[in-house]
């Protein structure tokens, strides 16, 4: 069994009032590089291949912070959460009921630094576990105290620590919430061990020591550390490529860069069918790993019908700065006999600057023919290729 990329939902809890942490504003909503700790976390699951939805759970008082940090990462409504994380958790499983995903996976908003590769690991987990949590070996020795003196100790094989995602069927997890919600007055520390309350056997993927939680100041210090230390000075080329036909039934214009190009016949395509802006969103994921564009505005999703690909280029862009990267250049060749692209061509240019906020020498658009050759070369269709530069600074 092979659990397909839209069967998973994130469920990211940030509902917690984060008291012990001191500052003016719940945790998950502090500054960390060019997002907040929340939105940090959520563009990485939202960037992931192999999650096909994204919710966060927050307090009601924290709408407009929850807006504000996810911004441009179209996660739709949040859920609003309950007294305690487990009541918080219950309803947002309850809120994904409807949709029945197949897997959930369960995410304290805290952790920023979640990668996509953890996140595969556990997605990757329940393929054969109803359950799956990453975990860190212990490798400090424990000792137990009472009143500041040491008094014991106790062996650290097979102890671990549990970091999320935490990863389970959802069928399974979303029942045995319900029935620790009415058979139990125990208060679980996370969701594995309602799995284990219920009988659900849990699984161990290798965590991550990046995968930090933000408890104090000290936390966010490190993972500003880390965020600064990570992938510095790296440079990643990523390559898109879309054709689409002309559609003798559909009048022009033809969308190419996010503008209309007069011609007499329109592209068919399940959006505007914007060739240009669908090979330079592919680049961009690229160059971050995140999969491809069918993965993020599938053509089966009636959403995107008719939709203007000015939203899936910034969609692109968002995920490469939560990413902690900088767009270095964007290269975009259009491959058509007609219509003309030389008079529109800076025109395209200043769109796409715009949509990605980065200077317009940044970007460069340029046309070619097939001499005639092919289905391109018989006036069948408009294709586009484009390379897009991406430093990674961890910024």
């Amino acid at each position: 069994m092979t659990t397909s990329e839209a069967s998973t939902a994130a469920l990211i809890v940030a509902a917690g009032r984060g008291r012990r942490f001191g500052a003016d504003a719940p945790k998950q909503y502090l500054a960390l590089g060019q997002w907040s700790v929340l939105g940090r976390a959520a563009a990485a699951f939202a960037a992931h291949p192999r999650v096909g939805q994204v919710r966060v759970v927050i307090h009601s008082d924290d709408r407009d912070l929850y807006e504000s940090a996810t911004r441009g990462l179209g996660l739709g409504d949040p859920v609003i959460g309950g007294a305690k994380r487990q009541d918080s958790v219950r309803l947002g499983l309850e809120s994904l009921a409807a949709g029945a995903p197949e897997n959930v996976l369960i995410h304290d908003a805290a952790r920023p630094l979640v990668d996509g590769a953890l996140i595969g690991r556990v997605i990757g987990a329940l393929d054969d576990f109803d359950a799956a949590i990453p975990a860190l070996a212990v490798t400090d020795t424990i000792k137990l105290g009472t009143g500041g003196v040491v008094t014991g100790a106790m062996p650290r094989d097979g102890l671990f620590r549990a970091q999320t995602p935490q990863g389970f069927r959802f069928a399974a997890i979303l029942e045995a919430h319900r029935r620790a919600h009415k058979e139990s007055r125990e208060e679980f520390t996370d969701d594995a061990a309602i799995a284990t309350f219920a009988g659900i056997e849990v699984a161990l993927v290798a965590g991550s020591e990046n995968n930090l939680k933000i408890t104090t100041d000290d936390d966010l210090s490190r993972a500003r550390a880390v965020l600064a230390g990570a992938m510095s000075d790296e440079t990643r080329t990523g390559f898109g490529y879309d054709v689409h036909a002309f559609d003798a039934a559909k009048p022009g214009p033809v969308r190419l860069g996010g503008v209309d190009l007069p011609h007499g016949r329109g592209l068919a395509g399940h959006s505007d069918a914007d060739a240009a802006l669908h090979a330079a969103t592919d680049a961009l994921l690229g160059c971050i790993a995140a999969g491809d564009i069918g993965a993020h505005f599938p053509p089966t999703d009636a959403r995107w019908k008719n939709a203007d690909s000015q939203i899936f280029l910034k969609h692109a862009g968002e995920l490469v700065g939560a990413a902690g990267g900088r767009i270095v250049n964007l290269d975009i060749t259009i491959i058509c006999e007609e219509p003309r692209i030389g008079p529109h061509r800076d025109a395209m240019r200043a769109r796409i600057a715009d949509v990605l906020g980065i200077d317009l020498g940044r970007v460069s658009v340029k046309a070619t023919t097939t001499e005639r050759l092919g289905a391109l070369g018989r006036g069948e269709g408009i294709a586009a290729q484009a390379v897009a530069t991406v430093s990674l600074g961890g910024a």
